[in-house]
């Protein structure tokens, strides 16, 4: 049987490091914030926009989904659910690396460079702490009782703990990114 409990404790540790993570780049030199590599990627300040943008539009999804998956709980069996759910760790670990394979995102989520770097560091803040909310409101495994499709790296339907677990390993993969970024700085 999945222990519900641990599987949501799990999500909230990763949330934890990596917007702790996320959270250390906004106090990096402008010189590496700015810093734009030779593969023509984007530079930090424009990787820790995308960050925001993607959370900002998964967490829509996030919201009607946990709202959904609390009506459905009404009148579901949370114990058989529980007992018939499995999750499978190892399909979603590719999402948090960088460069594992080809990720097309939609034009709306790609930085425009229109906001201030605290504006954008403020809003993340916000983010995590809408994630710990909807996980502290699904505490019992209310997460389980609404999916939703993930069309990114053929995940299919995946309910609303598996969301922000993916949330949180998107930006994990641009931690990669970011890190590969400064080590190209330190070079030149």
């Amino acid at each position: 049987m999945m222990d519900i409990f641990r599987l949501i404790q799990d999500i909230r540790t990763h949330l934890k490091l990596t917007f702790d993570e996320a959270d250390s780049w906004f106090d990096k030199d402008q010189e590496i914030l700015d810093f734009s590599p030779s593969n023509g990627g984007w530079n930090i300040q424009q990787i820790l926009e995308h960050i925001y943008l993607t959370n900002f539009y998964l967490l829509i999804l996030i919201d009607k989904g946990a709202k959904k998956a609390m009506r459905n709980f009404q009148v579901s069996d949370l114990r058989s659910e529980v007992e018939n759910y499995s999750f499978d760790k190892e399909k979603f670990e590719k999402v948090g690396e960088y460069g594992a394979f080809t990720w097309i995102r939609p034009e709306h989520m790609e930085p425009k460079g229109e906001m201030e770097l605290p504006e954008v560091r403020d809003l993340i803040s916000q983010q995590y702490q809408q994630c710990l909310d909807h996980l502290d409101r699904m505490k019992n495994g209310e997460g389980l009782f609404y999916k939703t499709m993930m069309t990114v790296n053929g995940l299919g339907k995946i309910n609303v703990y598996e969301y922000i677990y993916f949330l949180s390993l998107h930006a994990r993969r641009h931690l990669m990114q970011m890190k590969n970024n400064e080590t190209e700085t330190i070079k030149d």
